[in-house]
């Protein structure tokens, strides 16, 4: 492994998660609060929601009430006030809808003078749901479209729909009381109706576009499934202000500025990468071959979210895979090429993403591992495991969707 390579990386990485933590994005987004006089309420939903809720409560002092609903080992500590649950993601379990059924027991039976502030992140589609169907059939939907290819909006498209909090139908179980909404985006162009599928957002899809991404992608749908699909959600909402704060832009910024303090020349590619996670790595990595022996250090940036096809039986995620798929173009080069989720998880795994320099394909090859078996299989996890490649961040507070870096020196 290439030393001084990897340390730049580490760097880069912290720094950039860093400049992207809620707490002052929050505390922002919080100056114009005015809560009405009656109850002030708060709900937290997402991959961020403790590190949210914590900052608001930094913030505002007190609130009257108040659930936070993340992920698995994403509560950091007690917050005064408010009751926080971890539940399942990417798919929804039973902590999910019972969770959620707490917040919405909490919002009901409010009137005009009470506020909920509502802090929402991405990872909210799994965490925050009551399903309008049986649970068991909303996880084989969720399961379907995860290993279909499906892009974030599409599932989401669809996923409202089966929904009692998607689509703007928690803004209508909080009213008449005004929600004051902010949201930290993890979607390519920041669309409110489908960061989280909209719980307090108008939205601008149709029952046409769900039914096109079920026939898409032959989606085995239950009779009461297919009945939801048509049935349309709402498309105005009075009662809700929103603030969206932080997002993939920051991230490459952040990225671009640590890079540049290490002496690179920083070139941010794009922060709307949406491709197949191993094409994206193949073309990541001919970039870094194409710039071969620079006169000065570059680095190559790309923020997004890459989808993965699910063709094996392997571990992993769309970080490990991109990371992976550069490896072979990269081989024997002054080079590097890292991808990572901003919320520390990637995929069901315990790692952020993965990294490959210009010696990874060799020590690759010399474990017995091919790349084009191992993406087939999908377990870029175990294969980056062998040669000191996984990104290990733990859970980071944040979410503002992933960043891939590419350094030549």
């Amino acid at each position: 492994m290439n030393t001084q390579l990897h340390q730049d990386a580490q760097q880069i990485i912290r720094a950039s998660l860093n400049a992207v933590l809620p707490d002052q994005a929050v505390a922002r987004a919080l100056a114009g609060y005015t809560p009405r006089g009656g109850k002030n309420l708060l709900v937290a939903a997402g991959k961020a929601a403790w590190q949210m809720a914590h900052a608001a409560l930094q913030t505002l002092g007190h609130v009257d009430g108040g659930v936070v609903i993340t992920k698995y080992g994403h509560v950091m500590g007690d917050l005064p006030g408010l009751c926080c649950f971890e539940a399942g993601h990417p798919v929804p379990d039973e902590n999910s809808f019972a969770a959620t059924r707490q917040a919405l027991g909490l919002v009901s039976g409010l009137s005009s003078q009470d506020t909920v502030l509502f802090l929402l992140s991405g990872g909210g589609s799994a965490l925050f749901e009551s399903p309008l169907l049986p649970g068991d059939q909303l996880q084989s939907i969720t399961q379907q479209l995860l290993a279909s290819g499906a892009d974030i909006v599409e599932m989401n498209t669809l996923r409202k729909r089966l929904s009692a909090v998607k689509g703007g139908r928690f803004a209508l179980a909080c009213a008449p009381a005004q929600v004051f909404s902010v949201v930290l985006s993890d979607i390519i162009g920041d669309p409110l109706d489908m960061i989280a599928s909209g719980p307090a957002y108008p939205d601008a899809s149709t029952c046409q576009q769900a039914q096109a991404v079920a026939e898409k992608y032959h989606l085995d749908l239950s009779p009461q499934a297919a009945g939801l699909l048509a049935e349309e959600t709402p498309k105005a909402l009075t009662n809700v202000e929103t603030h969206i704060t932080g997002s993939v832009r920051e991230l490459c910024a952040s990225a671009a500025q640590e890079c540049e303090k290490l002496g690179y020349s920083p070139i941010v590619l794009t922060d709307c990468l949406c491709c197949e996670a191993r094409e994206a790595g193949s073309f990541l990595g001919s970039i870094l071959k194409s710039h071969a022996a620079p006169q000065k250090p570059l680095a190559f940036i790309a923020g997004g979210e890459t989808v993965v096809h699910l063709t094996g039986q392997g571990l992993g995620g769309r970080n490990q895979e991109l990371a992976l798929a550069a490896a072979p173009h990269i081989a024997g080069l002054n080079a590097a090429l890292f991808s990572l989720g901003s919320d520390g998880t990637d995929g069901p795994t315990d790692a952020a993403g993965g990294y490959v320099d210009g010696n990874s394909a060799h020590a690759l090859a010399q474990a017995g591992l091919s790349v084009p078996s191992v993406l087939k299989e999908n377990d870029a996890y175990h294969a980056l495991q062998q040669v000191g490649g996984l990104l290990i961040t733990g859970p980071t507070g944040t979410n503002v969707n992933d960043v891939a870096v590419g350094l030549l020196r």
